[in-house]
């Protein structure tokens, strides 16, 4: 069993599959408190489900992309079950994740999509950074950046771990915090090699809109 706050079909809107249609299933339960948080909701509220009632529902939407989020999925163990069964049924799989807990069980099918917390989410000292070790060349690391320190941070972060030959690297703003184009021009002043996104559905729909 697991405890899952909503599924429901939409717009990816990050990552190098936005615009893509996609299949969202959002778990319950988060071990972090980042400063920007735009999914409280997901902390405590959740229905208990079966793997094979997910699967079911999933089905529903004859769509082959699906995304696993939270929350922090791998709180609960048997999202690792869920994500295998998933990619046993062949769709195209996503984890997203905060980037605290380890990511060596998951399943090599999986797309991992990971988190290193900058410091204005106050949760960078939770970052894993062990996990770094374990990304594929097509899993991607997201930094969600809120201020000019967390830029010059994450810099300082990809040069470190060589991200650049780990696997793709993404750049978002903090929404309302910090202007896109600053970020823009930041990346294209130091000739970064990374993937700058916006988050799509919060221009698409209402920022705080669920479900989307």
């Amino acid at each position: 069993m697991l405890k899952i706050n909503e599924i429901y079909y939409s717009i990816q809107g990050e990552s190098t599959f936005a615009g893509l249609p996609c299949v969202f299933i959002r778990l319950t339960f988060c071990n972090l408190r980042c400063s920007y948080c735009d999914t409280e909701y997901a902390f405590y509220e959740g229905t208990d489900r079966s793997i094979e009632s997910i699967l079911s529902e999933v089905k529903k939407y004859n769509c082959d992309l699906v995304e696993v989020t939270g929350g922090e999925p791998l709180v609960q163990d048997e999202s690792l079950l869920l994500m295998k069964k998933l990619c046993d049924e062949g769709y195209q799989v996503l984890l997203e994740t905060g980037g605290s807990l380890p990511i060596t069980k998951i399943d090599n099918r999986v797309i991992i999509i990971m988190d290193l917390k900058c410091p204005s989410s106050k949760m960078e000292q939770k970052n894993n950074y062990a996990n770094i070790d374990y990304l594929k060349k097509n899993d991607e690391i997201k930094f969600v950046i809120g201020t000019r320190a967390d830029y010059d941070w994450s810099v300082n972060i990809i040069e470190k771990y060589k991200l650049n030959d780990k696997c793709n690297i993404l750049f978002s703003v903090v929404f309302g915090k910090l202007s896109p184009l600053e970020l823009v021009n930041w990346v294209l002043e130091d000739k970064l090699n990374v993937r700058f996104q916006l988050q799509l559905h919060k221009y698409i729909w209402k920022p705080d809109q669920k479900g989307v």
